[in-house]
């Protein structure tokens, strides 16, 4: 059985500075070391990098991040995602800092647009920080050469987005492709016509949740709380 869960890349820096920054205040007062040993072990939890078990039939869309489902319906994508000026189907995943922080790539297929877009800092659960909030937005073109859209945003606490991925670059569904430090939202935009799957208070869990069947004829699902 394994314990220890793989720590992301990323993390390792910040959790060195934790644990310089706790040493040093223990010189200084022995309690506040306890103190930052424990920031020490959140900074640890929050760059956890667990694997994940992703259904590959084809046409499913699963979610690219982990979080609460605050979003599902027509939205205007940004103009970077070159998706067209009509409404899409967007589902909204908004992750807090005890989230899992790693983004994954929703469907195969192959990156077309990677664009980056500086901005504010506003409460990614605010609707206008899709418009007002930096982000980077990734178009992903499908096999029969449909397109969707990943759009990783900056919240309150987050000042830094990652993204591993490049121009032209083949990607699989649920391959890790980079992270929103401290606090985030991911947008998914679908193509034209495709149902979602899941509904607004759902728990996501990315690379795993299905969002979305590109090969289904099925209905939006709607849900209540019971």
């Amino acid at each position: 059985m394994q314990v220890l869960v793989p720590i992301h890349r990323a993390g390792w820096p910040f959790i060195a500075i934790f644990l310089v920054i706790a040493v040093a205040l223990g010189v200084l007062w022995q309690p506040l070391f306890w103190l930052g040993l424990v920031a020490t072990g959140w900074c640890v939890y929050f760059f956890r990098d667990p694997p994940r078990m992703t259904p590959i039939r084809q046409g499913l869309v699963v979610a690219p991040a982990d979080g609460r489902v605050q979003w599902v319906g027509l939205a205007k994508p940004p103009e970077e995602l070159a998706l067209g000026t009509e409404p899409l189907m967007r589902i909204s995943i908004f992750l807090n800092v005890f989230d899992v922080h790693i983004n994954r790539i929703p469907i195969g297929g192959k990156v077309t647009r990677l664009e980056y877009t500086p901005g504010k800092f506003l409460n990614a659960s605010l609707d206008k920080a899709s418009e007002d909030n930096e982000r980077q937005s990734v178009t992903i073109e499908l096999a029969d050469g449909r397109k969707l859209g990943v759009v990783q945003i900056a919240g309150l606490v987050a000042r830094r987005i990652v993204c591993d991925l490049a121009p032209e670059q083949s990607v699989r569904s649920g391959q890790r492709f980079g992270l929103i430090r401290f606090g985030s939202r991911t947008d998914l935009f679908l193509p034209d016509g495709v149902a979602p799957l899941v509904a607004v208070g759902q728990r996501a869990v990315g690379g795993e949740t299905v969002l979305a069947d590109l090969e289904s004829a099925e209905p939006q699902r709607v849900a209540e709380e019971r």
